[in-house]
């Protein structure tokens, strides 16, 4: 199928962002909003993925009923269509128009990219909008390298406090890859850390529990100046290599914030 096609088709969808995740009546004040980016495909002209929407409401009501008492509001963001589609870069866009609808519902708040997979590529990405002031980026699927290809940006993270996490076990995605982007986003932006997973693949779902409580610290920490978990603190602190190898503990979430 020819890119023009896949773009064509794409564009004539318009993004959405839908009722606000885990509320049962409306917030009167909203002090944050997160915006959950879910997972996409490299390239295609169909339309958003339900299955990959689903996927991402389990963490977005975590981070709603955590972050209620802070006003925190939790979108997931419906794509246009599933493909990222090359220079296009769909889903940057989406992610992009998400920020800029967000700010035009709730006003002056702060904004929290939040992306799985493609998703947490296009959080990163879309991450210069002056309302972001987080990014999470779990397993974060990032091409292999090309010496033709402009590298992946990181300039945008400037001012963001950024958290990466991925699987050591990713057959999908080199985790490397990951830990080479945050590196060069470290030089950029010292508020960059990251956690490996250990034995986990691309789904993180061995350590899922783990992965949505360090979302839930990282996030509230970010949005609404919550101490950080010990872990998360030592992670932002450390230069590299140390504070983008940070292994995620069994068992994080369940004991105290030590």
């Amino acid at each position: 199928m020819a890119h023009s096609a896949l773009v064509g088709t794409a564009g004539s969808r318009t993004p959405r962002l839908g009722r606000p995740v885990g509320a049962s009546h409306p917030v009167t004040t909203v002090g944050g909003v997160v915006l959950l980016l879910p997972d996409g495909e490299v390239a295609s002209a169909r339309g958003a993925s339900a299955l990959a929407h689903a996927a991402m409401l389990p963490l977005g009501r975590r981070l709603a009923a955590a972050g209620r008492g802070d006003g925190l509001v939790a979108h997931v963001v419906r794509y246009r269509g599933r493909g990222w589609n090359g220079a296009d870069a769909g889903l940057a866009s989406d992610a992009a128009w998400a920020v800029a609808e967000t700010v035009r519902r709730y006003g002056d708040v702060p904004v929290c990219l939040a992306g799985y997979g493609m998703g947490a590529r296009a959080a990163l990405r879309a991450a210069g909008h002056a309302a972001v002031d987080t990014v999470l980026a779990l397993a974060p699927w990032l091409p292999e390298n090309d010496v033709a290809a402009e590298p992946e940006p990181v300039r945008q993270l400037a001012g963001r406090r950024v958290l990466i996490a991925h699987g050591t076990n990713d057959a999908r995605v080199d985790p490397e890859l990951s830990y080479r982007l945050a590196d060069r986003a470290k030089k950029a932006n010292r508020d960059t850390c990251r956690f490996e997973v250990h034995a986990d693949g691309h789904a993180l779902r061995q350590y899922r529990a783990e992965v949505h409580a360090l979302a839930v610290d990282f996030v509230l920490g970010s949005l609404f100046a919550r101490p950080y978990a010990r872990p998360v603190a030592d992670a932002l602190a450390a230069p590299p290599p140390l504070g983008l190898r940070m292994p995620l503990a069994a068992g994080f979430g369940r004991s105290s914030r030590s």
